[in-house]
């Protein structure tokens, strides 16, 4: 059996997650059609299962590597 190749591009659900993480912000999945923020918002209601375990995998990576936005306080 192969894994799948996670989806990693700017805006795709896994770099969402991650961000999410790095930022300090709660699980909340959604993606973009393209680049983030300069395309459309696409939330869990048109997100595919695959879609969401992505965003939950680039999520948890993040929190199991640490890697944390220094706000500098």
């Amino acid at each position: 059996m192969t894994m799948k190749e996670i989806d990693k591009r700017h805006g795709g659900a896994w770099d969402r997650g991650q961000a999410d993480s790095y930022y300090g912000r709660p699980k909340s999945p959604h993606m973009f059609v393209k680049a983030t923020y300069s395309s459309p918002i696409i939330l869990p209601a048109d997100m595919t299962a695959e879609q969401i375990e992505e965003y939950n995998a680039g999520y948890d990576w993040n929190e199991k590597h640490g890697d944390k936005k220094d706000w500098g306080m």
